[in-house]
């Protein structure tokens, strides 16, 4: 019982039932009062003291907690009591805007984007005016992927309040991980100008710079952020990475070990460019340790755990719902002829989903969608647009219902209309890509929406797709990333999944496996291009030549020549992938990969 419900011990005993707080509690509220006018008289440690001895009295004093925490906001929000009197302040004033918005941003920084979301949208429907609430919106929706809906709340603050240079960088920061690099660029541009001491601006346009392969105007622009600084740490990570992307292996470590002392350590992006850098230079025990060491700042400092239970619950539900029985029942849409139609590359992340997207959109019948959400976005939806009262997967049981047979169609028209507000259909093209990342999960799905259109899945090896989770910040696949048994543990779940679909439906379905295509380039694009339906087109050989900007992770990677250093890559680091290899041990059996 909570302690609000006690008697507070200078009201009488034998009292009739107050009416108000201040009457049941005399004196906690005495010492509220007393509290809030040393406040009103500066005297901040005195109102401090008078809100703890209130709260000493009655712990979730609702006045008292209020005040206790205007006291310490301003100094000491980084601590768990200082969250916990935040949380504590928002169950007694639930519609108290300043607290809910500073609990989402303190959730941002530390990396809980799910609750930051939940607080932020709060936040949002109680003051849909208030720029800073649009701008946690913009910075959640662009930290996971939903770079689109970012766009819209970055401008709805520049409407709002007008340009500053922090909603500029933010929005510039959004247009380049959508590929809108002339927009991005304005943007930063503008930030610089209004603001020409922000040296986020600076580095965010070197770094659109660098992806643009325009590596001169990138150390300029680097050279800017650096007079303005002096030379910090994340000036030392965007110093490696120009290095590395010219080559300059050396002198990319060398920038960022420089930074490193016993007060300054490496943050965690730090350390995985610098294990990557070591990789490359073949010092594989070194780069191993920046690996781990890296992962172990995401999971103890950033609090990046996987979340199995969500992850294996939800394999089960659809596993349970598509089956061939049950999907029998539920009409395909449509194919709409008017509109370009998706391609969907799909596999494991660092499977070599981009490396295939950068060679087919070479071809001129085909454009680049990258990594699209609107698969996504359905599954969330689609219990409220089918009026059901399960959630999905489970609510597509109503599309075998009288009243709902044109709704796949409009599942496939909300896809598609939103895929050309994007405008990635170019002119002549009558395909599209969409690689989203463990997009196979909902293969169940698209297959509903759209039956004719083709699934590419890459397959690769599983201890190298394993290696280059763990040497990247990735978080697609409920955060598998953090941890190699849990990157293993996903993997063999989602390829379950796969094999699941693969026999309880009549997919439209090409596997590739990434060994292979290294090795007879020619033959397997050949193959994956009359798969889709278009003729070779020589130029999709040479798919380093694309200048389109792939914004993921392998955006360096796909600028290049086809290689193969990268296959087996795994046994540089097999003396550290026992446990993993016990996991997908059956996995690497049934699909024929060694774990030697």
């Amino acid at each position: 019982m909570s302690e609000c419900a006690q008697t507070d011990e200078a009201a009488p005993q034998n009292a009739p039932a107050a009416r108000s707080l201040e009457e049941r509690f005399p004196v906690a509220a005495r010492l509220t009062r007393e509290g809030r006018k040393a406040r009103a008289d500066g005297d901040m440690t005195l109102a401090e003291l008078r809100a703890t001895q209130a709260l000493q009295r009655v712990s979730d004093y609702p006045d008292a907690l209020l005040l206790l925490w205007e006291c310490r906001r301003r100094s000491d929000a980084s601590s768990p009591e200082y969250e916990e009197l935040l949380r504590a302040v928002i169950r007694q004033h639930p519609s108290l805007l300043d607290a809910i918005t500073e609990l989402s941003l303190l959730l941002f920084s530390r990396g809980e984007r799910v609750e930051c979301e939940i607080y932020a949208r709060r936040a949002l429907r109680m003051a849909p005016m208030l720029p800073r609430a649009h701008g946690i919106m913009g910075l959640i929706f662009t930290e996971t992927n939903r770079a689109a809906a970012g766009e819209f709340h970055f401008r709805r603050v520049i409407e709002l309040e007008g340009e500053h240079t922090r909603v500029a960088t933010n929005l510039a920061n959004c247009l380049k991980m959508q590929g809108k690099t002339e927009e991005s660029e304005h943007w930063f541009r503008r930030a610089t100008e209004l603001a020409p001491q922000n040296v986020d601006a600076w580095i965010g346009w070197s770094r659109l710079e660098e992806a643009r392969r325009n590596f001169p105007h990138a150390w300029e622009l680097l050279r800017k952020a650096e007079e303005i600084t002096g030379g910090a740490a994340d000036l030392g990570l965007a110093r490696a990475v120009l290095f590395g992307r010219e080559k300059k292996d050396a002198e990319a470590v060398e920038a960022l070990s420089s930074c490193e002392t016993e007060e300054r350590r490496l943050t965690a992006i730090a350390r995985l460019e610098r294990g990557r850098l070591y990789d490359k230079m073949d010092r594989f025990d070194e780069a191993w340790a920046d690996f781990e060491e890296g992962k172990r700042l995401c999971r103890e400092v950033q609090g990046r755990r996987y979340n199995a239970e969500a992850a294996n619950d939800l394999v089960a539900r659809l596993k349970g719902f598509f089956t061939r029985g049950r999907t029998a029942l539920i009409p395909r849409a449509d194919t709409d002829g008017r509109f370009p139609q998706p391609i969907f590359i799909v596999g494991f992340p660092r499977s070599g989903t981009t490396m295939v997207e950068q060679t087919i959109t070479a071809h001129p019948e085909i454009s680049a969608g990258d990594e699209l959400v609107f698969v996504s976005h359905i599954t969330h939806i689609a219990q409220r647009w089918l009026a059901s009262p399960r959630a999905y997967p489970e609510c597509l049981a109503d599309l075998w219902m009288g009243d709902n047979q044109l709704v796949l169609n409009q599942f496939r028209d909300y896809y598609l209309s939103r895929a050309g507000q994007l405008g990635i259909w170019e002119q002549g093209a009558r395909f599209f890509t969409d690689k989203m990342p463990l997009n196979e999960t909902h293969l169940g799905l698209i297959h509903l929406m759209f039956p004719q259109s083709p699934i590419v899945y890459m397959r690769r090896h599983p201890l190298d797709i394993l290696i280059s989770n763990f040497s990247n910040f990735l978080t697609h696949g409920f955060q598998q990333a953090f941890d190699l048994k849990t990157s293993a543990s996903h993997y063999v779940l989602i390829d379950g999944l796969v094999e699941h679909y693969r026999r309880e439906l009549d997919l439209k379905f090409l596997e590739v496996r990434y060994e292979d295509l290294i090795a007879d380039q020619e033959k397997h694009v050949r193959e994956i291009l009359a798969f889709i339906g278009v003729a070779f087109d020589p130029r999709c050989l040479s798919f380093e030549n694309n200048q389109r900007y792939a914004r993921t992770a392998s955006y360096a990677q796909v600028t290049e020549k086809l290689y193969g250093s990268s296959v087996h890559r795994y046994r540089h680091y097999r003396k550290h992938l026992d446990e993993a290899v016990a996991i997908l041990k059956p996995t690497l059996d049934r699909l024929g990969y060694s774990a030697d």
